[in-house]
């Protein structure tokens, strides 16, 4: 075969790779991420958030604060670990997020969407090779039950895309999902959304990066305040979200 044959081939790995990463970053996944608002909602109801200053200030905060810390640390170490096929360290990672969930919402929130993406892996695995290597991977791991961090790092390494790559995805399709929740739950305007968004997307990279610099000893889930207010939520009298 030809050097200049082999070119479509070349360009078509990395495309499919950003493809697989658009597609776990949609808000169309059917995982449930749309129900979850991880403590907004109980926010805007105690008056810490109010607006869109506000709703802005506390995702930045919590990008930065929780989820750089935490799943998106958990994510950057599980990808190589599926790559490699290190089933105890999977287990050791997955251990990890269900122990350090601070209140039953937030453990059944990630419980959920894990097994969610479980189910989407094994309905899609005879029409896509990837989407079906991510459910035989998670099958094999025996996970009890497969956190949504960790799930979705292994469909991240099924997909061949660089690490970083995959947690920009990642933070992303969780960023999208926030916005919604403060756009309904403040409530705020599309267009005040899509500032929200914007003011996410500039903060995400740095986000990743120190994500991508933490080990087991530095890597930590520990916000009190969303602890509070998530416990809160779980009495609160009326609600639209189930987090």
């Amino acid at each position: 075969m030809a050097p200049a044959d082999l070119a479509p081939l070349t360009e078509a790995r990395p495309a499919a790779g950003l493809l697989q990463i658009l597609w776990l970053a949609s808000p169309t996944l059917p995982v449930g991420g749309f129900s979850y608002s991880e403590g907004l909602e109980a926010a805007v109801d105690v008056g810490a958030v109010n607006d869109e200053t506000t709703a802005a200030s506390w995702l930045a905060d919590q990008l930065h604060l929780g989820l750089a810390r935490s799943d998106l640390a958990v994510v950057a170490q599980a990808i190589p670990a599926w790559q490699a096929n290190d089933l105890p360290r999977i287990r050791q990672l997955n251990t990890w997020v269900l122990n350090t969930r601070e209140t039953q919402e937030s453990r059944l929130q990630t419980e959920q969407m894990g097994r969610s993406l479980l189910e989407w892996a094994r309905s899609l695995s005879a029409l896509d090779a990837a989407v079906g290597s991510v459910f035989e991977q998670l099958q094999s791991a025996q996970l009890a039950p497969p956190t949504y961090p960790v799930a979705m790092a292994c469909a991240a390494a099924c997909a061949h895309t660089p690490v970083r790559d995959s947690l920009i995805g990642y933070a992303f399709g969780w960023a999208e999902n926030m916005v919604q929740a403060a756009i309904k739950s403040v409530p705020l305007g599309q267009s005040a959304g899509q500032r929200i968004l914007a003011r996410l997307v500039q903060e995400i990279p740095a986000a990743v990066d120190h994500a991508m610099a933490l080990t087991d000893d530095t890597r930590q889930a520990f916000t009190p305040l969303l602890a509070i207010l998530s416990a809160r939520h779980e009495t609160q009298y009326s609600r639209l979200f189930r987090s």
